[in-house]
């Protein structure tokens, strides 16, 4: 079973950020870095195709494609790849957010 993570702001003190990340200051954060693109519908191939719609943020790691995912005011993500660890937390720096696992 692979860990996940949640990028979320429901634990901050009431300060200067919103209470919960917005799909368009994602949108406005992401289209600023190169290496991600958003897609409405994320596919995973395997022994079956199963597609999945919402909101993604797909990182580029190399030739992999990571997703982040955008759903009710945080952002989820796999930690199945390494690399994606100081990128999740560089992602939560920057929006102002926490990272928590589960």
């Amino acid at each position: 079973m692979s860990q996940r993570y949640r990028i979320t702001r429901a634990f901050q003190e009431n300060g200067n950020s919103a209470q919960t990340i917005s799909l368009e200051e994602c949108k406005q954060y992401f289209t600023s870095k190169p290496d991600f693109s958003y897609t409405s519908v994320f596919t995973v191939t395997g022994s079956t195709t199963m597609s999945i719609e919402g909101d993604f943020f797909m990182w580029s790691c190399g030739d992999t494609k990571i997703p982040f995912r955008y759903y009710q005011g945080d952002i989820y993500v796999s930690g199945t790849n390494e690399a994606v660890i100081p990128k999740m937390i560089e992602v939560a720096g920057d929006l102002g957010a926490d990272v928590l696992e589960g």
